[in-house]
């Protein structure tokens, strides 16, 4: 397939996740904006890889010689059942091979929240553990790095029982080799271990990813009001610093969820936008 268009001015060091222009386009018209504007690294989320095909987007991919700094996502592995847990096992076994077949630095793994009908936080993240290990020899074999998303408390009950770098990181010291993690600002920025354990990361090798956006005061939607860059109040420039002096100077990947203000602008814009701030803010 020929590619779709060659990059004007590479944007360098900066990712835009496609999370934040799901609503304008597609996974081919996302890549195409973004030459347009000369950012070459992309983090795809599942669901637009699969509405393409798995074979059509790493055509997309390889053919425009594009960085995937991630996909998105994989994890969910609290269940109520073994054989709930067996099938959140398997799918991130075959989210590992779609990362793999994209190429991507790592499979980013938001590992889920209670087991239904469970109030057990401390049995959710042993079974956490546990579902990271037995898909690890697969990443592995993959060459597929594994980065925990800690997320903030709100989303400990439905979305992560991970909270903080510093319980991802034990995971991480747990299992070995080929896990790390993916700093996402608007996850982390209010903990006051965050500067300590970014240190450790980075000691470990263990930064994997780095995502920006902000907190908006007020957020009206705790999942889809998230803020461009410089909207709101986390110390983006000073976790930055923080991030490279720990050692790690990858991509700083753009994931904005916007529902009432980001979504409904022209992708162009939002993209635009993204660089601008990137520059000016970041």
């Amino acid at each position: 397939m020929a590619p779709i268009g060659a990059a004007a001015g590479a944007v360098d060091g900066l990712s835009i996740n496609l999370a934040t222009v799901r609503e304008q386009y597609n996974m081919r018209q996302a890549v195409e904006a973004c030459l347009t504007q000369g950012i070459t690294a992309i983090s795809p989320w599942r669901d637009q890889v699969h509405a393409i095909g798995l074979a059509e987007a790493a055509r997309i991919v390889a053919d425009n010689r594009l960085r995937v700094t991630g996909l998105c996502r994989g994890g969910m592995f609290p269940a109520a059942d073994a054989t709930g847990q067996t099938a959140a096992i398997d799918d991130n076994k075959r989210a590992i091979d779609e990362a793999a077949a994209l190429n991507a630095d790592c499979l980013v793994l938001v590992v889920g929240g209670l087991a239904p009908g469970s109030r057990d936080i401390s049995s959710a993240r042993d079974m956490v553990a546990d579902g990271i290990a037995a898909i690890l020899p697969h990443a592995r074999a993959a060459g597929i790095p594994l980065a925990i998303e800690p997320l903030h408390p709100m989303y400990a009950a439905d979305r992560a029982c991970v909270n903080t770098l510093e319980q991802a990181l034990d995971i991480c010291d747990l299992l070995g080799d080929g896990i790390g993690v993916a700093i996402d600002v608007y996850h982390v920025w209010w903990d006051p271990k965050l500067y300590e354990q970014i240190a450790r990361a980075g000691a470990a090798r263990r930064i994997f990813a780095h995502h920006i956006c902000d907190w908006l005061v007020p957020t009206t939607d705790l999942l889809l009001d998230r803020g461009m860059m410089g909207d709101g109040v986390i110390d983006l420039k000073g976790i930055r610093a923080a991030i490279e002096k720990a050692g790690y100077h990858g991509t700083q990947e753009v994931e904005i969820f916007s529902a009432q203000n980001w979504w409904k602008k022209p992708g162009e814009e939002v993209l635009s936008t993204c660089i601008e701030r990137f520059r000016t803010v970041c």
